[in-house]
């Protein structure tokens, strides 16, 4: 039987001598982790600053610029084994490897892994490993030299290296160029044969589950192997003749429970197992895993409205309701299974269903598919390009292409992962950011996204569809980001408008939109030691990372709220417009189903502390727009919607059964007193909308600056709110309020009466401690309505802090 041995003990790391290398680092030996990399190793030697804090960042560029030697002594007793290979699941990433001064392999892909044959070199008793790695951006430049450069949205040249390409910095993310051995490592012996890979297709079609099994073997024998295969109790076998090395089995499961998206179903799971058996009957190798049954196809018919994008899981129509996904942490080995299943449980509570992992990123861990399995969160994959033209020429090509084998191959059979995805943004790219002319005919990466990478995912797992881009229109006749057809990104309104224009489009689905706001307060305190902390102080400009950033932030401010009076304003006033930003866009899109099939949010994480579009923030702390998600994303929503120069009602339901219940639609005073009232019945069939005109006395207020619009449907969903002015030209009120606090198990409950309406009333308990968190935020109360936040924390908090500004605020409680 094969038998694996980790080596992931007694490393050490130092820097190999160089110019740029600072004299305390030179010569100097460290302990190391493994999986781990050179950041974390130097960090935790004390060797250099935590490059998350302040701007230290700026002082550890060395690092990618340096080569680094990671080096072990361990212990081995040959046995009889025909075979031992040192298996390297991941090395980050122009490594040279050695085993007692004799080099077995290079590699130069950290999307990958590699495996050497080093039986012969070990040595009974101690054997020394060493793995160099050079520096990044040496061996970047040295191909961006040779092929010529080309255009990408960063000074950096990360499309010259298979590496992830935020390690270079991005606008959300710092510049750490890592290396080090990132995933595991181990010696792998084994005889006669060994399981390569398996590739579970997994179908449903008709009520009858189908799981299309290939095995590829690798032989140091040339005689009959078997493979036998169980799922879902039931069994196949297949003889692999002698000198052949692939196989196909196929199991067929009657009507298997299905496996759905969170939301839609439950997410049954079953054990696969597989065993590699001699001639003679021993088991010589298994492979164990657990995938789901479910079917998954994309429309993209042409309709009387463009090019639909709708996925169909189990030939049900999904509304996609989506956040991007960024790596974590900038450095992987810090983001464990749990830290995964605490994020995971953030995206499930804000009622999101898919999770797009972004091109700029990493092809995640088995631990992430695994959870997204478990989750029912469908995922989305993009192969690894982003925002660059790629150079398509060798050692490129053929390196993207042992990468995309390996990924799909790895990924088949995963029920959560939905759809693969060429690349961000570079299609669009090459169309609209002046690249066509510095290319002068250079290759771009095209031949990946249209021909190599189609042609692996339909041989290797033609159960997952594929999609050239994000953004991507479906043809080369057609704009990629033409919101008619296929996939959008939304950025103008970032860059350019204010966020109302997101009502301007009516896209078939938006991949990517987004909003900025800074982090929370607690993150901002620990990561930035400013006095006084101010939205333009040296560490805060330095923790943002967007071009002209605090600009645009301030440009939101102007359009909608009250002038900030001091820091503590501009914090809750920045992340009360974010939320709202993407509320209003998201309320906007599902108020177009079935026209709209899916929106994702850029972006549900942060990989540091910084003013991003994240949800959740570099510490894992919800931002008030989490808490819009939430509201934006659920099951049943009500929303109030310009439609044809008045107001429409518009019920959305997402759940699998029809949607009847009584609704009123009230305009209101801002002290509480009804001006006009219309009841309808809500009869929404399931998975749909129904958009309900508002009578003209409901959509013309007599006084704009002291009126709203109140749609309730009782329980059944969430109460919806329409201002007919903008917060900064309200009449408001000053904020009056009753408050009262008493024990909470593990915290505090706080319960806030409103003498006036009080406009999104959210509670700040990281401001007095960074363990706090509140259930609820945004919550706007009418006078004499009462809300309830319930908050924990690790340490007792100060009751009278909790009911006050800064900690809790509303946007009238200035006045």
């Amino acid at each position: 039987m094969s038998r694996s041995t980790l080596l992931h003990e007694g490393w050490t790391l130092r820097a190999l001598p160089g110019p740029q290398v600072p004299s305390e680092i030179a010569g100097v030996e460290v302990p190391a982790t493994v999986p781990g990399c050179v950041h974390t190793d130097l960090l935790a030697a004390g060797l250099i600053p935590d490059p998350y804090l302040d701007d230290n960042e700026n002082r550890l560029t060395w690092i990618g610029r340096t080569d680094w030697v990671y080096r072990t002594t361990f212990h081995h007793e040959p046995g009889g084994d025909d075979r031992v290979d040192l298996a390297c699941a991941g090395l980050d990433t122009v490594a040279t490897v050695t085993l007692n001064g004799v080099e077995v392999g290079h590699t130069e892909n950290q999307h990958r892994s590699y495996r050497f044959d080093v039986r012969s070199l070990l040595r009974a008793g101690d054997n020394t490993l060493a793995v160099r790695f050079d520096s990044p951006y040496r061996y970047a430049e040295a191909h961006r030299d040779r092929l010529g450069d080309r255009p990408n949205a960063y000074p950096e040249p990360f499309q010259f290296i298979r590496k992830t390409a935020c390690n270079f910095g991005w606008d959300w993310g710092p510049t750490v160029v890592t290396a080090g051995i990132w995933r595991r490592i181990a010696l792998h012996a084994w005889s006669a044969a060994r399981l390569a890979t398996v590739r579970p297709l997994v179908t449903v079609d008709g009520g009858v589950g189908r799981v299309e099994l290939h095995v590829e073997v690798e032989r140091t024998r040339d005689e009959p192997l078997t493979v036998h295969a169980t799922v879902a109790g039931v069994a196949a076998e297949v003889t692999v003749p002698a000198g052949e090395r692939a196989a196909l089995l196929t199991l067929t499961v009657d009507d298997p429970a299905l496996w759905w998206p969170a939301g839609y179903g439950e997410q049954p799971l079953h054990d696969l197992d597989v065993t590699l058996r001699a001639a003679d009957g021993r088991d010589l190798d298994t492979v164990s895993r657990r995938i789901g049954f479910r079917s998954v196809r994309l429309d993209t018919t042409p309709d009387a409205h463009g090019t639909p994008f709708t996925l169909h899981v189990n030939d049900v129509p999904i509304f996609v309701k989506g956040v991007n996904w960024i790596p974590d942490d900038a450095f992987p080995n810090r983001v464990t299974r749990a830290r995964l299943a605490q994020r995971f449980d953030q995206a499930l509570g804000a009622n999101v269903n898919l999770l797009r992992i972004w091109g700029g990123g990493r092809y995640e861990s088995d631990d992430f598919y695994e959870l997204a399995d478990e989750a029912g969160l469908l995922v989305q994959q993009d192969f690894l390009f982003a925002c660059a033209a790629y150079p398509e020429e060798e050692p490129f090509r053929t390196e993207v292409e042992a990468e995309a084998r390996e990924q799909v191959t790895r990924l088949a059979g995963h029920p959560s992962l939905v759809l693969w995805t060429g690349n961000n943004e570079n299609i669009w790219g090459w169309h609209d950011w002046d690249w066509q002319e510095p290319l002068a005919g250079r290759t771009w990466g095209r031949g990946y996204y249209l021909e190599l990478l189609p042609t692996i995912v339909g041989e290797l797992d033609p159960t997952v569809p594929y999609w050239p881009g994000s953004p991507w229109s479906g043809s080369d006749d057609i704009h990629p980001n033409d919101p008619a057809h296929g996939t959008m990104h939304i950025w103008d309104v970032w860059n350019d408008d204010d966020y109302t224009k997101y009502r301007e489009y009516v896209p078939r689905f938006v991949a990517e939109f987004g909003y900025q706001a800074p982090p929370a307060f607690a993150t901002l305190r620990r990561s930035i030691s400013d006095e006084p902390l101010a939205h333009d102080s040296p560490g805060m400009a330095h923790h943002q990372k967007a071009i002209d950033g605090d600009l645009k932030l301030q440009r939101g401010l102007d359009a909608h709220l009250p002038v900030p009076a001091d820091f503590d304003d501009w914090h809750y006033y920045t992340q009360l417009n974010q939320a709202r930003a993407i509320q209003l866009g998201v309320e906007h899109f599902r108020s177009h189903r079935p026209v709209c099939t899916g929106t994702i949010v850029w972006q549900l994480n942060d990989c540091w502390p910084v003013t991003s579009w994240a949800a959740v923030d570099g510490d894992g702390r919800r931002k008030p727009l989490w808490y819009a998600l939430r509201r934006a994303y659920a099951d049943r929503l009500l929303t109030v919607q310009p439609r044809d120069g008045g107001l429409a009602l518009v019920a959305v339901n997402e759940t699998g059964r029809a949607w009847t219940a009584p609704a009123t639609v009230t305009r209101l005073t801002l002290a509480g007193e009804p001006r006009a009232k219309t009841s309808v019945d809500l009869d929404v069939p399931a998975y749909s909308s129904v958009v309900l005109p508002l009578p003209a006395e409901l959509a013309r207020p007599d006084e704009a600056r002291r009126e709203l619009l109140v749609a309730e449907a009782g329980d059944t969903a969430e109460r919806a709110l329409w201002f007919f002015a903008e917060d900064r030209d309200v009449e408001w009120p000053a904020a009056d309020w009753d408050a009262t606090v008493e024990p909470a198990d593990g915290g505090r409950r706080v319960r806030v009466t409103a003498r006036t309406v009080l406009r999104d009333l959210t509670l700040f308990p990281d401001r007095l401690d960074p363990s706090a968190q509140v259930d609820q935020a945004l919550v706007t109360l009418l006078p004499g309505e009462s809300a309830v936040f319930t908050v924990r924390a690790d340490a007792p908090l100060d009751a009278d802090a909790l009911t006050r500004r800064p900690v809790l605020r509303c946007v009238n409680d200035l006045l």
